[in-house]
């Protein structure tokens, strides 16, 4: 069966204050395409001891062999001139990500989306995937493991390998913090970017133009995922109608939503999302 979208990108097993559970960009960003009713195919790498169970049935999953899944040890966090701040720890590593595993008949997929978490995705991936129009999610080319495998920010080294194959890219605000010089470069070359920022919306970028996206009302439970909902949600609708205004607005929405419930149990589904929608646009005043 043909796929509609692609995601590459390690799953893992996240130990959080609140017990250990999966996750992962990939993870996030393959559960949203398919609550939104897209064919969705994940190249990931996980070992035995991830819930397998976890991930929906109809996924078309190449899975990297592996001893090991990646484990994230997800502290709970710190205030840094106002917000909090994660504390990220890499446990463990699945196998590399590299553009040979990926299927022959998943290279002529429509979306893609790239969503390394330590670094585990070949950046030659981007041209594997020649007419796929393809969000790239690049937190995990930008840290670096030191002792007890803390993780701490580190430049995009790689970004001419990806950025021209590239329709969109979005970081969060803590991801370029370091980097907001580079970031600014980055949006002048694609279509379109993000910045998404918590409970304050995000920042959009339509060809290196700034524009402001108002978040949607949330009672926040758990913000894990929510960057990656947002990309993969903006990545969706954008090809849907071509508007990045709009698809912003859906994907500020498909994140809210995602944030009062834990892990990936508040993802909306395309009929809840578009009632999610309405009243959103209704608040915004059309």
């Amino acid at each position: 069966m043909a796929l509609d979208v692609v995601v590459v990108g390690h799953v893992t097993l996240d130990r959080t204050p609140r017990g250990t559970r999966p996750g992962g960009a990939a993870y996030y960003a393959a559960v949203t395409a398919h609550r939104q009713g897209l064919r969705v195919g994940l190249l990931t790498s996980f070992g035995p001891d991830f819930p397998r169970e976890a991930l929906p049935p109809e996924l078309s999953v190449v899975n990297v062999a592996s001893p090991r899944t990646t484990v994230f040890r997800i502290g709970p966090g710190r205030i840094a001139d106002g917000r909090r701040v994660r504390e990220l720890a890499v446990l463990g590593r699945a196998a590399d990500l590299e553009a040979a595993a990926l299927p022959d008949e998943w290279q002529d997929v429509g979306l893609a989306a790239l969503c390394p978490v330590t670094g585990e995705v070949d950046p030659a991936l981007a041209a594997a995937l020649p007419e796929a129009s393809m969000v790239a999610l690049p937190q995990g080319w930008m840290r670096q493991r030191g002792a007890g495998g803390v993780v701490s920010p580190q430049p995009w080294e790689d970004v001419d390998l990806v950025l021209p194959h590239a329709q969109a890219v979005v970081v969060s605000a803590e991801d370029v913090e370091p980097f907001q010089k580079e970031a600014l470069e980055w949006f002048q070359r694609v279509p379109v970017g993000a910045v998404t920022r918590g409970a304050d919306g995000a920042i959009l970028f339509v060809n290196g133009d700034r524009y402001g996206v108002e978040p949607d009302v949330a009672v926040e439970k758990d913000d894990t995922g929510a960057g990656d909902v947002f990309a993969t949600t903006l990545l969706i609708a954008y090809n849907r109608d071509g508007n990045p205004w709009d698809a912003a607005a859906v994907a500020s929405c498909c994140a809210a939503a995602s944030v009062e419930a834990e892990g990936v149990a508040g993802i909306p589904d395309r009929a809840a999302l578009e009632a999610r929608l309405a009243a959103y646009r209704r608040r915004q005043g059309g």
